[in-house]
């Protein structure tokens, strides 16, 4: 893990969308290595494999809009040697999939990497049913497949070569649409099953995922001008999870809140959850999608409605607080 970086190491470079870094990725990743097949559902730039298109278009094979059947492709070029990339809209690539993830990927432990694109609610007028909030919730129980949401863009193209380069399983990869505060570096030391502590603290640790890590950062300088000094640890890996950061935290902090652009139910909460719950019990809180279905709108407006935003991050913060010293 990181050592502790004051909150103004972290400066929003410009917004910029996680589809632009996973297609950046796999770009990178193609340069290195031939074996590396692009699959599509006639969706490509608006998921950001056109990046990987426009490079190699003889390595790009668009399937139609046949999610299920592209699943089956990739697990038969696995199985020739092939290392296949196959994305599209999260909603599609891991819950119309999941048979086809769980027995012809998962069962046969086949190094496929499945991007999830447009996740979360912060995808915005595409509605609820594109909205992809039940996506980890749907994948984290299947054997042998790794979940990684990265935090920004930076950080998805660098996990999308580390995810390339030194996992031999499945791989999920969930990333979003809009543009969002790009705020870490790409030389920054990535591995997956590792969480990254990004701020230090005592009185409270955030655990987060994916956008609401630096709305977390946000929540935690807002705490400082509080009083309180809050730990942000970036659970970048949802599955395998970083066990002995979520114990730490727990023992030096006394109580946990986890912040996520996903359904409370399921998630990383749930999975944060399920360490304490075993290894050290102290008080929890969740910020995420409460149980229901979104709606179409801007994307900053949808996750301010729901509540996944630093001033829900910061209230529930307080309100744990002040639980923990009852």
């Amino acid at each position: 893990m990181e050592e502790g970086i004051s909150m103004k190491s972290f400066i929003n470079k410009g917004n910029r969308s996680t589809k632009v870094g996973f297609g950046e990725g796999i770009k990178y990743a193609a340069e290195h290595n031939d074996k590396i097949i692009g699959l599509g559902s006639d969706i490509t730039t608006s998921v950001g494999m056109n990046i990987f298109s426009e490079a190699f278009p003889e390595r790009f094979y668009s399937l139609g809009i046949a999610e299920q059947n592209a699943i089956g492709v990739a697990a038969g070029m696995a199985l020739s040697g092939l290392l296949p990339v196959f994305s599209t809209y999260a909603v599609f690539s891991s819950m119309r999939t999941l048979d086809q993830i769980r027995v012809s990927l998962c069962y046969n432990n086949l190094h496929v990497i499945i991007g999830g694109a447009h996740s979360g609610i912060s995808v915005g007028p595409d509605g609820a049913t594109h909205q992809a909030l039940e996506d980890i919730s749907a994948l984290r129980a299947l054997p042998n497949i790794t979940l990684i949401s990265p935090c920004d863009s930076s950080q998805t193209k660098v996990a999308t070569i580390k995810a390339i380069e030194t996992i031999d399983g499945p791989v999920y990869i969930r990333y979003g649409r809009e543009s969002m505060p790009d705020f870490t570096d790409e030389r920054q030391d990535f591995v997956i099953g590792e969480s990254q502590l990004m701020k230090e603290g005592m009185d409270i640790a955030i655990i987060a995922s994916g956008h609401l890590v630096w709305e977390s950062l946000l929540a935690a300088d807002k705490l400082k001008q509080h009083g309180f000094e809050a730990r942000v640890i970036n659970m970048h890996t949802i599955k395998p999870i970083d066990k002995q950061a979520i114990i730490k935290a727990a023992k030096e902090c006394a109580c946990i809140l986890t912040a996520e652009e996903h359904q409370i139910t399921g998630g990383l909460g749930s999975a944060v959850a399920e360490v304490v719950v075993k290894e050290f019990s102290v008080p929890m809180s969740f910020v995420g999608m409460p149980n229901c279905f979104g709606e179409s709108g801007k994307a900053r407006d949808l996750l301010d409605k729901y509540g996944m935003n630093a001033d829900t991050i910061f209230a529930k913060a307080v309100k744990l607080i002040k639980r923990k010293n009852q």
